[in-house]
């Protein structure tokens, strides 16, 4: 038994002359949230439908628990996909049913899980109404529902929040926190970088076809941060700079209380900036690392692959 659930190997792909993915090698592990990141046209989608089997790579493998992926392990995984479809002209239940049964539900067990699903979403007063009678978000919790309700191994959502209110939006993040704590494990393909930052425990970024980063979220945090902290304190004189450990960046007075932003030397520690501090005659309310948000990681590592 592999450790990891999906093995990307070396995993390439052209569509005539254009290069889609290009030597990607990623691992998710089990039982975590894996956010895949990356601009429109990156590669993303690609690499989803290849590991769903939709797609053949033209080089490198898949693996699935550590063995060659087969068709039998896609039933295994959830897949909701950024181009949402249902069919309009068929009622909600009798769709539901009909894509739970193809995941391999019998009917009975597919109506049981289904009615529980639309009780906790609100949507059991849906059951006779026709797709096409739905919003654009109401459709996308019925697809979300069709996605997990076999209880796949692994769940692939590709811009799940996309379309949803921030109350709907909030439903779905719960609903991902919960299904992880059960022990799904989740590929989340997402543009928002807070959602990633809340859910995810490893990323992969891709940008023009390859892999730029990949690791655990709080890793990648630590590994861009620039040496900066933030120090709240009071007292009657600025924080000056100290040679050799800290600079100064900027220092805002309200009434007394002064938030600084300081930048510490290269190989100075936190404990050496904070004595150097407590010679000063100021009091130090708070003083904490300045750790970068995903987003301006992602904005720099893209920019500077431009």
């Amino acid at each position: 038994m592999s450790e990891n659930i999906i093995e990307c190997r070396n995993i390439c792909k052209n569509f005539g002359e254009k290069v889609a993915l290009d030597n990607v090698s990623v691992n998710v592990p089990k039982g975590g949230i894996f956010g895949l990141l990356g601009p429109n046209g990156a590669g993303k989608t690609t690499l989803i439908r290849i590991i769903n089997r939709i797609t053949i790579p033209n080089g490198g493998e898949v693996l699935f628990d550590g063995r060659p992926i087969t068709q039998s392990d896609v039933e295994k995984i959830g897949y909701l996909p950024e181009e949402r479809g249902l069919y309009r002209k068929m009622e909600v239940g009798d769709q539901a049913m009909y894509l739970a049964q193809l995941k391999g539900m019998s009917a009975a067990d597919a109506r049981k899980a289904l009615k529980e699903w639309f009780v906790r979403f609100g949507i059991q007063d849906w059951w006779k109404k026709k797709v096409e009678e739905l919003s654009k978000g109401m459709a996308q919790k019925v697809q979300f529902i069709t996605t997990v309700v076999h209880k796949p191994s692994l769940m692939i959502l590709d811009e799940p929040f996309s379309g949803f209110d921030p109350v709907n939006a909030e439903l779905i993040r719960k609903e991902i926190l919960r299904l992880k704590d059960e022990g799904a494990t989740i590929i989340l393909s997402t543009h928002n970088m807070e959602s990633v930052e809340e859910l995810c425990d490893n990323i992969a970024l891709i940008n023009k076809s390859h892999l730029v980063i990949t690791g655990g979220v709080n890793d990648i945090r630590h590994k861009y941060g620039n040496n900066n902290i933030e120090l709240i304190y009071t007292g009657e004189d600025k924080v000056k700079d100290v040679e050799g450990i800290f600079k100064v960046l900027s220092d805002e007075d309200n009434a007394g209380r002064h938030t600084a932003v300081l930048t510490l030397g290269e190989h100075v520690s936190s404990n050496d900036a904070l004595s150097a501090l407590l010679a000063q005659d100021i009091v130090v309310n708070s003083f904490k690392e300045l750790i970068p948000r995903m987003n301006d990681i992602f904005i720099k590592l893209v920019t500077e692959e431009a």
